[in-house]
């Protein structure tokens, strides 16, 4: 990969892929969710699901993307950062899901401790993401038909705009995550000549993770909390269990995990969730003091990144 006669190419490319990734991304949630909700599948689980897996798309494809190129830092610190990031920056509790969630990176650390994410333990996180949607299955079993809403449009007009929107999203957030994971590597490599874990972690996690804020922002601005917490637990869960996994698969049965990740990335992601999640569950709400602490913790854990690669 080399860089263009002009840089400024470069940032307007990766620029373009994160507008492409947002609108993308909005389009693609906006259509989903009217698909779930004619369905009648309650909003938390249209949240942890169809919108989760939407938002988390542009995570998933930027992974797979850097790891198929060999870029294996990007891989690992993309999935991670945007666990981070959709944490401390965003928010969410639900039980069931807490657990798995916790769970989950604890798992993740234990599985990676030799160095890498071997074949035998992308087919356990494998298992556990499929332990997630099965419970999400029973749970949308058992509650079908209380999410229904009777307003939503369902005329042909409707559902051709619904499918249109939905192809389009989803082609825009494909090929967002190929202009960002490109153009960021240019930008962390040969432009900036900062190491690519550091981009990962911060410009390019927190770009994968704006689809999932937007769609937050916008489901709580029209008092859907249930949809907005769906969408940030599920898409971590999604992010922790599914992303590293495939990014194994790809790069021919084993995932190398530094240090760095091992013993900075992954247990500040820890934290940070047990910040957001563990006082939540014992007080049955979430406070302002955990939303200002885990801000702080984030934004320590950028200022580390880049005064610790200086």
């Amino acid at each position: 990969m080399t860089v263009p006669d002009s840089p400024v190419l470069v940032f307007l490319l990766f620029g373009i892929g994160l507008l492409c990734i947002i609108k993308g991304g909005d389009w693609f949630v906006d259509a989903a969710s009217w698909i779930a909700e004619v369905s009648g599948i309650p909003q938390f689980i249209i949240g942890a699901t169809i919108v989760s897996l939407a938002t988390t798309l542009p995570e998933i494809l930027v992974s797979v993307i850097a790891a198929a190129s060999g870029s294996v830092e990007m891989a690992t610190g993309n999935a991670i950062g945007s666990v981070t990031a959709n944490t401390g920056m965003i928010l969410g509790i639900y039980l069931p899901k807490t657990i798995i969630f916790i769970g989950s990176i604890i798992l993740l650390w234990v599985l990676s401790l030799s160095g890498e994410l071997s074949m035998v333990g992308a087919f356990i996180m494998l298992a556990v993401f499929l332990i997630f949607i099965w419970e999400n299955i029973h749970e949308a079993k058992k509650d079908m038909g209380t999410g229904k809403s009777e307003t939503v449009q369902k005329d042909k007009k409707t559902v051709v705009k619904n499918i249109a929107l939905f192809i389009i999203g989803a082609a825009g957030i494909v090929i967002g995550s190929r202009l960002l994971v490109d153009n960021g590597t240019i930008i962390a490599k040969d432009i900036l000549g900062i190491p690519e874990r550091v981009v990962s972690l911060t410009m390019v996690a927190i770009g994968t993770s704006l689809p999932e804020l937007v769609t937050t922002i916008t489901a709580i601005a029209k008092k859907q909390s249930a949809l907005s917490v769906g969408n940030i637990v599920g898409a971590n869960i999604i992010d922790m269990i599914l992303i590293l996994p495939l990014c194994s698969f790809v790069m021919g049965g084993s995932l190398p995990v530094a240090w760095s990740t091992l013993w900075v990335d992954l247990p500040v992601s820890l934290v940070v969730a047990v910040i957001c999640l563990v006082p939540a569950l014992i007080k049955g709400k979430l406070m302002r003091w955990q939303g200002i602490l885990s801000l702080l913790v984030y934004a320590g854990y950028v200022a580390y990144l880049c005064v610790g690669t200086a």
